[in-house]
């Protein structure tokens, strides 16, 4: 009887740590989604003021380069679709993850990586593009709040391909544990949260640019 008591402690002792642990890791998980909500929130509001500042200024031009003697649509479309796609792919990144399939979560996070340093490619392009031809920050106003705007869309792109990378590296090490889906999901939100980003700019800033 006392053996058998023993271990029916021990087993209840087991179980109430087994549940704790549980208990841990979906209230650290809820914080930490939380907590990146919050951040999200906060770069919402540093691109709103850049929007703002852009909506006020985008009519300076100082007797210098006009929108829509500037920006070249099909390339900006391109480039909107290539962001787009990215988004696609890490949807398709999540479902592995979902699945458990390490492999399959790795590689469609590859592939959006690629369509992400695609797109950053074409900005590069662009901004060395219109830097040649003279349309520089120093220029306008209407320039400087151009670069500004979508310059910061570009370095959160970039932040976020280094993200990708990381995550590339560590699911590889530690496969998709509790700690890395979390992580993953958080960079789903960052990602997705670009590509509304630049909805917004490829609306406000180059197709009514142009077509004003």
């Amino acid at each position: 009887m006392t053996a058998q008591a023993t271990n029916a402690a021990e087993g209840a002792r087991t179980y109430h740590l087994a549940e704790g642990e549980d208990h841990d890791h979906a209230g650290g998980n809820g914080a930490t989604l939380l907590g990146f909500w919050i951040y999200l929130m906060s770069d919402a509001l540093i691109f709103a003021a850049l929007f703002a500042t852009f909506g006020v200024l985008n009519s300076s031009y100082a007797g210098g380069p006009v929108p829509r003697e500037l920006f070249e649509l099909p390339l900006v479309a391109l480039n909107t679709a290539l962001l787009l796609t990215s988004s696609i792919t890490f949807g398709f990144g999540m479902l592995e993850m979902e699945a458990g399939r390490v492999s399959g979560t790795r590689s469609w996070l590859l592939v959006t990586a690629l369509f992400g340093a695609a797109f950053l490619g074409v900005e590069i392009y662009e901004f060395s593009s219109l830097i040649a031809e003279g349309a520089t920050p120093q220029r306008s106003a209407f320039l400087s709040a151009f670069f500004t705007l979508v310059g910061t869309h570009g370095m959160h792109v970039f932040f976020g391909l280094i993200w990708i990378g990381t995550l590339l590296v560590q699911i590889g090490q530690r496969g998709l544990g509790l700690e890395n889906k979390r992580r993953l999901m958080c960079l789903s939100m960052f990602w997705h949260f670009l590509d509304i980003i630049w909805i917004g700019v490829f609306t406000f800033v180059y197709l009514f640019g142009v077509l004003r």
